[in-house]
């Protein structure tokens, strides 16, 4: 064998090896998405779910899919530091349709030498129920679009449980649409007025909410980096918080999710912590 047909060999086996490891690269790029658009019907969009203001199911959810939240936070405001808890669980009894209930608990703390009488009570803050319907998925257009609606029973503090047991209600219907760019870039907005009622006056408040989210997602994980904006517009008042983040996949059914907040238009909150613990049971 000549010097020529050697080298000629090894230029061969040099770009079998290249084509093996871009094909390699692409099908680790797109795996994900396959197991979760083509598995299965209906079409489904695989899409990156912001952490901190979470979907009440994934877009395009299909039947039998369910999910447990454990939240854990910690804000850091001028006089006293507010700690977050919630335990959510979210399913979808048939295809496209998410429901949700969710309690959420608050816990202050004063700082700075302030009186305890200066803080909020702790409480659990209310009773959520959810619905989302994903009205338009689209596989071409790696797109999806969903209404939904969440109510918020608010209960009395601890310090005057029962006293009312219901002190007011929140409305707050919801737009969501998403669109993933490629394999791994994610956009998302969801939007939607919240509307509190409070029982022993009769008045109401409202507030809009504008929160967009840019994830990447991590080729062939379920992993993503990104940050979430969360706008709230209240009679001309405007406050923003930027909240990095980002999710790890640590078992098969099981994520967690680091989140920082970091006020922009704040008066009183300053920098912020979120942890979500996401179980996902296996469904058929």
């Amino acid at each position: 064998m000549n010097i020529k047909t050697i080298l000629m060999l090894i230029m061969l086996l040099a770009s079998s090896t290249y084509s093996i490891a871009q094909i390699t690269k692409f099908e680790k790029d797109s795996i994900y998405i396959q197991q979760v658009e083509d598995q299965k019907e209906p079409d489904k969009v695989l899409h990156a779910e912001p952490l901190y203001i979470d979907l009440i199911r994934d877009l395009g959810a299909r039947k039998g899919e369910k999910e447990w939240n454990i939240g854990l936070g910690l804000t850091d405001n001028l006089k006293f530091d507010s700690y977050e808890a919630l335990i959510e669980y979210e399913w979808a009894p048939i295809d496209r349709l998410g429901l949700e209930v969710e309690l959420p608990f608050t816990f202050y703390s004063p700082v700075n030498g302030a009186e305890n009488d200066s803080i909020p009570s702790n409480q659990l803050n209310g009773i959520k129920i959810a619905a989302q319907w994903s009205f338009f998925v689209s596989e071409p257009m790696a797109t999806s679009m969903a209404i939904g609606y969440i109510n918020e029973f608010e209960l009395s503090n601890f310090s005057n449980f029962g006293k009312p047991f219901i002190k007011g209600n929140v409305y707050n219907p919801f737009f969501v649409i998403a669109k993933r760019w490629g394999n791994n870039f994610h956009s998302l907005i969801y939007t939607g007025p919240m509307i509190e009622q409070n029982f022993s006056t009769n008045k109401f408040h409202t507030t809009y909410d504008i929160n967009t989210s840019f994830h990447y997602m991590i080729p062939g994980t379920r992993n993503f980096i990104g940050v979430e904006f969360n706008k709230t517009f209240d009679k001309g008042d405007f406050d923003m918080t930027l909240r990095p983040q980002m999710r790890l996949g640590i078992a098969d059914d099981l994520l967690i999710g680091i989140v920082a907040g970091i006020p922009v238009s704040r008066e009183n909150e300053r920098l912020s912590s979120f942890l979500r613990l996401i179980w996902e049971p296996k469904h058929k």
